[in-house]
């Protein structure tokens, strides 16, 4: 079926309206954290679950939905996601309780991995090589855009509405970006694509789950928990088994091949980093902005903005550096900048104002978009011809699942620190739970009993478990940044060369 192309460029328009509320939904829920611990009764270990499960289930899901979509039709499937997606979060905005909440993001996860593998893949099948491009650019950039709005449309909605509406405001968005895929775009489907892998998908989804719900109890009930080490061998058993099954398989969700090849290992390695950096920042900051230095939910969002313009500013220095220099070296000063960016957060105190931050969070952005943006460009590049869907898939569900084992893990560790420094002597049992188990319910057990000792020794200690994270975060960066510029192979300068004549040549064909 042939397509237009005010038709094709309209459906384009449709899905970037879908992206568009995916990208903001992943950062909305920052901002709505405090929130949800004071009026829903959550807990640090309820709150880490409502931002995984989605995280988790999202990932989980990646590979076996595009899978579905290439062998059932790319544009059904792809309605139906949207549909779950809008019907979690109806279910989501109304929910009575924690638990509700992380029902409603586990459909909204599973609406998410529908949606984010089968817009993409629509992409090809309706435009041409010439305007293919900009395209793709288009579609990229509409979920980048969700980030940034994210904080400031979520923290608008908490201070005008109920904490309901950050879930209620997907509903018209992907009731009209659903309808519009159904009038503007064609169907589409690969007859001769494989099976989808079921013991597969089961095995890596079971072993995820396992993994992050160890993760996340272990603070809580101790390393040395029976629970939580039964979890950890669980997790690495099914993985384990997911990766031997995978190697046998005859249609297998993941070549496991590639991760025999240096251009494929180590960009993943740099662009997990800069996912794990991003997702627990965006953890950590929110509460920080809230509960200790006291901003209001949208003045919240407004001071996480210069994190994401320093994103965008390291996706246009990319953008023009990379023909030039290639990916290796950009890649290389991105993770330098950002554990800048994150020794220099490290080391901020309980009396700190906002202009130190605001510097600290530009510097860390400005790390990530210099990393995460020639990581997947690099990428890409060294998928096979004949796997860029399932490649592609691959790619986002390896960042993903990174991002929300770090969430798990960085969460784990902010728990571990803060209940270990938050003074609770001579409070009652109950009231001192409370205080240890995160800062709202400390700062509501410090309102309720008027003690002003107890909201500073909590801020103190909130502050000692962030600073902790930024470091270990800082670290880590380093690390990678060392074994990229160990490991990953170089490009020759003709082949840089090269690939600018390339780009050139491309714009030349799209503009004409």
């Amino acid at each position: 079926m042939k397509v237009t192309r005010t038709r094709r460029w309209l459906g384009l328009g449709a899905l970037a309206l879908s992206m568009l509320a995916l990208g903001f939904d992943m950062t909305i829920l920052n901002v709505a954290l405090t929130t949800l611990s004071a009026e829903l009764h959550a807990s640090t270990s309820e709150l880490q679950w409502i931002v995984d499960s989605y995280l988790l289930v999202f990932a989980a899901l990646l590979l076996p939905a595009g899978l579905l979509g290439d062998r059932l039709g790319r544009k059904r499937l792809l309605i139906a996601g949207l549909a779950v997606f809008g019907a979690a979060s109806l279910g989501g905005a109304f929910a009575g309780g924690p638990g509700g909440v992380v029902a409603a993001r586990l459909f909204m996860g599973l609406g998410a991995a529908i949606v984010t593998p089968l817009s993409m893949s629509m992409l090809p099948a309706i435009f041409p090589p010439a305007e293919r491009t900009r395209a793709v650019a288009v579609w990229s950039a509409s979920m980048a855009l969700g980030l940034p709005l994210g904080p400031l449309v979520g923290g608008w909605l908490l201070e005008h509405y109920w904490w309901g509406s950050i879930f209620l405001i997907n509903v018209p968005v992907v009731v009209v970006g659903a309808v519009a895929v159904a009038l503007l775009l064609p169907e589409t489907r690969d007859p001769s694509a494989p099976r989808v892998d079921g013991l597969g998908a089961l095995l890596s989804a079971g072993g995820l789950v396992a993994l992050v719900y160890g993760v996340i109890e272990a603070p809580v009930r101790g390393w040395g928990d029976p629970v939580v080490l039964v979890s950890l061998a669980l997790a690495a058993a099914l993985l384990a088994g997911f990766v031997l099954w995978e190697r046998r398989a005859r249609s297998p969700m993941m070549d496991v091949r590639l991760f025999r090849d240096p251009a494929f290992v180590w960009p993943m390695l740099a662009g997990v980093a800069a996912n794990v950096v991003m997702a627990g920042g965006l953890f950590v900051l929110p509460q920080y902005l809230q509960a200790v230095q006291g901003s209001g939910v949208f003045d919240t969002g407004l001071k996480l903005v210069p994190m994401l313009l320093g994103l965008l500013a390291g996706g246009i220095v990319t953008d023009r550096a990379a023909p030039r220099f290639g990916h290796k070296p950009i890649m290389v000063g991105g993770l330098l900048v950002m554990a800048a960016g994150l020794g220099w957060g490290a080391l901020t105190g309980t009396g700190d104002g906002y202009a130190l931050v605001c510097g600290w969070l530009v510097v860390l952005g400005l790390g990530c978009g210099l990393t995460l943006i020639p990581a997947m460009d690099a990428l890409l590049a060294a998928l096979p011809a004949d796997q860029a869907g399932r490649g592609s898939g691959l790619v986002q569900t390896l960042r993903q699942t990174g991002g929300t084992l770090g969430i798990a893990a960085l969460g784990s560790l902010l728990s571990a620190v803060y209940r270990d420094r938050v003074g609770t002597g001579g409070l009652p049992a109950d009231a001192a739970d409370a205080a240890r188990d995160s800062i709202g319910g400390a700062a509501a057990v410090a309102a309720r009993l008027h003690d002003g000792g107890l909201l500073a020794s909590a801020r103190a200690a909130y502050v000692d478990g962030m600073d902790a994270v930024l470091g270990a975060c800082a670290v880590g960066a380093l690390a990678v940044g060392a074994l990229l510029w160990a490991f990953q192979p170089g490009r020759p300068r003709e082949d840089a060369a090269a690939a600018s004549d390339d780009r050139e040549s491309d714009h030349e064909h799209v503009a004409s």
